[in-house]
Protein backbone atom coordinates (compact mmCIF):
# COMPACT_ATOMS: atom_id res chain seq x y z
CA UNK A 1 0.00 0.00 0.00
CA UNK A 2 2.83 2.41 0.87
CA UNK A 3 4.49 1.46 -2.42
CA UNK A 4 1.37 2.54 -4.31
CA UNK A 5 1.29 5.88 -2.52
CA UNK A 6 5.02 6.43 -3.12
CA UNK A 7 4.54 5.58 -6.80
CA UNK A 8 1.58 7.98 -6.98
CA UNK A 9 3.71 10.73 -5.45
CA UNK A 10 6.49 10.08 -7.98
CA UNK A 11 4.05 10.13 -10.91
CA UNK A 12 2.32 13.30 -9.68
CA UNK A 13 5.69 15.01 -9.24
CA UNK A 14 6.46 13.94 -12.81
CA UNK A 15 3.37 15.81 -14.03
CA UNK A 16 4.58 18.96 -12.24
CA UNK A 17 8.09 18.58 -13.68
CA UNK A 18 6.69 18.14 -17.18
CA UNK A 19 4.56 21.26 -16.71
CA UNK A 20 7.57 23.32 -15.65
CA UNK A 21 9.50 22.05 -18.69
CA UNK A 22 6.58 23.06 -20.90
CA UNK A 23 6.47 26.49 -19.25
CA UNK A 24 10.10 27.07 -20.26
CA UNK A 25 9.05 26.91 -23.91
CA UNK A 26 6.46 29.69 -23.46
CA UNK A 27 8.03 32.98 -24.44
CA UNK A 28 8.06 35.97 -22.15
CA UNK A 29 9.28 39.49 -22.87
CA UNK A 30 12.88 38.56 -22.10
CA UNK A 31 15.21 36.44 -24.22
CA UNK A 32 15.53 32.85 -23.02
CA UNK A 33 17.38 30.01 -24.72
CA UNK A 34 14.73 27.56 -23.49
CA UNK A 35 12.20 28.83 -26.06
CA UNK A 36 14.30 26.94 -28.62
CA UNK A 37 14.26 23.64 -26.67
CA UNK A 38 11.57 21.93 -28.75
CA UNK A 39 13.04 22.87 -32.13
CA UNK A 40 14.36 20.00 -34.22
CA UNK A 41 16.67 20.48 -37.20
CA UNK A 42 17.02 18.30 -40.27
CA UNK A 43 20.73 17.50 -39.95
CA UNK A 44 22.76 14.73 -41.53
CA UNK A 45 19.65 12.96 -42.80
CA UNK A 46 17.81 12.83 -39.47
CA UNK A 47 15.92 15.07 -37.06
CA UNK A 48 18.14 16.41 -34.26
CA UNK A 49 17.40 18.82 -31.39
CA UNK A 50 18.76 22.31 -32.06
CA UNK A 51 20.92 22.27 -28.93
CA UNK A 52 22.81 19.24 -30.33
CA UNK A 53 23.85 20.98 -33.55
CA UNK A 54 24.50 24.51 -32.30
CA UNK A 55 25.52 26.63 -29.33
CA UNK A 56 22.68 28.80 -28.04
CA UNK A 57 23.52 31.98 -26.12
CA UNK A 58 21.65 34.96 -24.68
CA UNK A 59 24.18 37.83 -24.84
CA UNK A 60 21.56 40.53 -24.18
CA UNK A 61 18.10 40.75 -22.64
CA UNK A 62 16.48 40.94 -26.09
CA UNK A 63 18.78 38.78 -28.23
CA UNK A 64 19.39 35.05 -28.69
CA UNK A 65 22.31 33.85 -30.79
CA UNK A 66 22.60 30.42 -32.39
CA UNK A 67 26.05 29.35 -33.59
CA UNK A 68 26.04 26.08 -35.57
CA UNK A 69 28.84 23.60 -34.89
CA UNK A 70 28.86 22.85 -38.63
CA UNK A 71 28.43 25.91 -40.87
CA UNK A 72 26.69 23.77 -43.53
CA UNK A 73 23.71 23.43 -41.15
CA UNK A 74 23.10 27.19 -40.92
CA UNK A 75 20.31 27.18 -43.53
CA UNK A 76 18.59 24.12 -41.96
CA UNK A 77 18.72 25.72 -38.52
CA UNK A 78 17.36 29.02 -39.82
CA UNK A 79 14.52 27.17 -41.59
CA UNK A 80 13.64 25.16 -38.45
CA UNK A 81 13.50 28.35 -36.36
CA UNK A 82 11.22 30.05 -38.90
CA UNK A 83 8.91 27.00 -39.05
CA UNK A 84 8.61 26.98 -35.24
CA UNK A 85 6.64 30.25 -35.47
CA UNK A 86 8.14 31.79 -32.34
CA UNK A 87 7.33 35.32 -33.39
CA UNK A 88 11.03 36.03 -33.98
CA UNK A 89 12.71 36.63 -37.32
CA UNK A 90 16.19 35.10 -37.57
CA UNK A 91 18.98 37.03 -39.27
CA UNK A 92 21.85 34.98 -40.62
CA UNK A 93 25.33 36.33 -41.32
CA UNK A 94 26.75 32.95 -42.36
CA UNK A 95 28.43 32.36 -39.01
CA UNK A 96 25.81 33.16 -36.37
CA UNK A 97 22.03 33.30 -36.46
CA UNK A 98 20.67 36.19 -34.42
CA UNK A 99 17.14 36.16 -33.03
CA UNK A 100 16.05 39.60 -31.80
CA UNK A 101 13.26 39.16 -29.25
CA UNK A 102 10.55 41.71 -29.97
CA UNK A 103 8.56 43.07 -27.05
CA UNK A 104 5.28 41.22 -26.58
CA UNK A 105 2.05 42.96 -27.46
CA UNK A 106 -0.80 42.87 -24.95
CA UNK A 107 -2.74 40.54 -27.25
CA UNK A 108 0.21 38.15 -27.56
CA UNK A 109 0.69 38.15 -23.77
CA UNK A 110 -2.95 37.12 -23.33
CA UNK A 111 -2.47 34.30 -25.85
CA UNK A 112 0.55 33.05 -23.90
CA UNK A 113 -1.39 33.22 -20.63
CA UNK A 114 -4.16 31.11 -22.22
CA UNK A 115 -1.54 28.63 -23.39
CA UNK A 116 -0.06 28.45 -19.88
CA UNK A 117 -3.55 27.83 -18.43
CA UNK A 118 -4.08 25.01 -20.94
CA UNK A 119 -0.74 23.43 -19.99
CA UNK A 120 -1.61 23.69 -16.28
CA UNK A 121 -5.00 22.06 -16.84
CA UNK A 122 -3.33 19.16 -18.66
CA UNK A 123 -1.02 18.71 -15.66
CA UNK A 124 -4.01 18.77 -13.27
CA UNK A 125 -5.73 16.11 -15.37
CA UNK A 126 -2.58 13.98 -15.28
CA UNK A 127 -2.50 14.26 -11.47
CA UNK A 128 -6.19 13.32 -11.23
CA UNK A 129 -5.60 10.34 -13.51
CA UNK A 130 -2.86 9.11 -11.18
CA UNK A 131 -5.27 9.50 -8.25
CA UNK A 132 -7.95 7.53 -10.10
CA UNK A 133 -5.51 4.72 -10.98
CA UNK A 134 -4.30 4.40 -7.38
CA UNK A 135 -7.81 4.44 -5.91
CA UNK A 136 -8.90 1.76 -8.40
CA UNK A 137 -5.93 -0.36 -7.37
CA UNK A 138 -6.90 0.02 -3.68
CA UNK A 139 -10.46 -1.05 -4.48
CA UNK A 140 -9.17 -4.05 -6.42
CA UNK A 141 -6.96 -5.07 -3.49
CA UNK A 142 -9.92 -4.70 -1.11
CA UNK A 143 -12.07 -6.85 -3.40
CA UNK A 144 -9.33 -9.50 -3.49
CA UNK A 145 -9.18 -9.42 0.32
CA UNK A 146 -5.60 -8.12 0.45
CA UNK A 147 -6.48 -4.98 2.46
CA UNK A 148 -9.38 -3.92 4.69
CA UNK A 149 -11.98 -1.25 4.05
CA UNK A 150 -10.39 0.90 6.81
CA UNK A 151 -7.02 0.66 5.05
CA UNK A 152 -8.65 1.73 1.79
CA UNK A 153 -10.29 4.68 3.53
CA UNK A 154 -7.03 5.83 5.15
CA UNK A 155 -5.07 5.36 1.93
CA UNK A 156 -7.74 7.21 -0.07
CA UNK A 157 -7.50 10.16 2.33
CA UNK A 158 -3.72 10.16 1.98
CA UNK A 159 -3.91 10.05 -1.82
CA UNK A 160 -6.45 12.90 -1.82
CA UNK A 161 -4.14 15.03 0.35
CA UNK A 162 -1.29 14.26 -2.04
CA UNK A 163 -3.48 15.20 -5.02
CA UNK A 164 -4.56 18.47 -3.39
CA UNK A 165 -0.92 19.32 -2.63
CA UNK A 166 0.18 18.65 -6.24
CA UNK A 167 -2.72 20.65 -7.71
CA UNK A 168 -1.80 23.53 -5.39
CA UNK A 169 1.82 23.33 -6.63
CA UNK A 170 0.57 23.40 -10.23
CA UNK A 171 -1.57 26.46 -9.49
CA UNK A 172 1.41 28.21 -7.86
CA UNK A 173 3.63 27.44 -10.87
CA UNK A 174 0.91 28.79 -13.16
CA UNK A 175 0.61 31.99 -11.11
CA UNK A 176 4.41 32.52 -11.33
CA UNK A 177 4.44 31.94 -15.10
CA UNK A 178 1.42 34.20 -15.62
CA UNK A 179 3.11 37.01 -13.68
CA UNK A 180 6.28 36.49 -15.73
CA UNK A 181 4.34 36.67 -19.01
CA UNK A 182 2.37 39.76 -18.01
CA UNK A 183 5.44 41.59 -16.68
CA UNK A 184 6.16 44.53 -19.00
Amino acid sequence: MKDLIADAKRRMNGALSALEDDFHTVRTGRASASVLDKIVVDAYGSEMPLNQVATINVPEARLITVQPFDKSLTKSIEKAIQEAQLGMTPSNDGQVIRLPVPPLTEERRKEYVKLAHKMAEEARVAVRNVRRDVLNEFKRQEKDGDITRDDVSRASDEVQKLTDSEVKSIDEALARKEAEILEV
